[in-house]
C-alpha cells in the first residue's frame, strides 16, 4: 500500500498538505475509499481533517518518530494499517529523521505492508 511523508512546516501546513493529497487521490481514483492519516504534532485553528469511516485519522504528541516517538509510531501506524487503508500518509514536524524513519519503514513487518510512494517537504 502506497505511504506518503509530509515532513517540515507548521502542523497546520503538513495538515492542509495531506489534506490536499487526498482530495487530488481521491478525484483521479474513485477507487479510493479508506484512507489512514497520521499526524503528529499539536492542531492550530480549525481542523481539516476528521476521523470518519473513510479516513482513519490519528494524532500523535509531538516528538521524533525515529527516536524518542518510535513505540507510539509504530503503534499508531499498527492500528492505521489494521482499517485496511488503500494509502497511508503520515506527517513529521521534523525532516532532519527522515531517513531513520524510512530505514523503519524499510524493516519487517512494514517492508511488507507499504511502499514509500512520495515525500513532500515544506
Amino acid at each position: 500500500m502506497p505511504l506518503t511523508l509530509v515532513s517540515g512546516g507548521s502542523y497546520r501546513q503538513r495538515e492542509a498538505q495531506i489534506a490536499a493529497c487526498i482530495d487530488h487521490d481521491q478525484k483521479h481514483d474513485k477507487s479510493i475509499d479508506r484512507v489512514a492519516v497520521l499526524l503528529e504534532g499539536l492542531p492550530e485553528g480549525d481542523l481539516l481533517l476528521s476521523d470518519t469511516q473513510q479516513l482513519h485519522l490519528q494524532r500523535i504528541a509531538p516528538g521524533c518518530f525515529c527516536c524518542i516517538g518510535n513505540l507510539t509510531m509504530r503503534v499508531s501506524l499498527n492500528r492505521a494499517l489494521r482499517q485496511r487503508p488503500q494509502h497511508v500518509y503520515l506527517g513529521v514536524a521534523s525532516s532532519e529523521h527522515l531517513d531513520n524513519l524510512r530505514l523503519t519503514l524499510q524493516q519487517a513487518p512494514y517492508d511488507q505492508l507499504l511502499t514509500t510512494e512520495e515525500s513532500v517537504s515544506l
